[in-house]
């Protein structure tokens, strides 16, 4: 069953919210000169790329070659099914990365999903704020 966008849309900023409290509480107590958390241009880096992955995966998936109509043949997805076939005796693996976005290609994001692809971006915008 997909969730309502709002309730999506609620949730990510649930997230957030929950992430900038931690990092909040955990600043306290500690001298300025320490720096243990995201700054504020991390965070808003953290949201940005938490929502982007969102906005961005029912776009990109297609376009790699996971559609609502199955793998595309000579697509970047068909070579990826082809290495995991190999791999695997000629057989997809319920649960494995091809498997997982050929799901979410046909179907579209879930709740999980969305909530995966949030803290995935997220991840990217800390790793990016981290880096500059």
């Amino acid at each position: 069953m997909m969730v309502k966008l709002e309730t999506k849309g609620k949730f990510i900023l649930i997230l957030l919210f929950l992430s900038i409290t931690n990092t909040s509480a955990r600043r306290q107590g500690r001298h300025r000169e320490e720096s243990d958390g995201f700054s504020l241009g991390g965070l808003l880096a953290m949201g940005l790329f938490g929502i982007g992955a969102v906005v961005a995966a029912p776009v990109i998936l297609p376009a790699v070659g996971f559609t609502a109509g199955g793998i595309a043949a000579g697509s970047y997805a068909a070579g990826m099914m082809s290495s995991a076939a190999i791999a695997n005796g000629g057989a997809i693996v319920a649960g494995s990365t091809v498997a997982v976005l050929q799901s979410v290609g046909a179907a579209g994001l879930g709740a999980a999903g969305t909530a995966a692809a949030a803290v995935a971006g997220a991840a990217a915008g800390a790793a990016v704020s981290e880096a500059f």
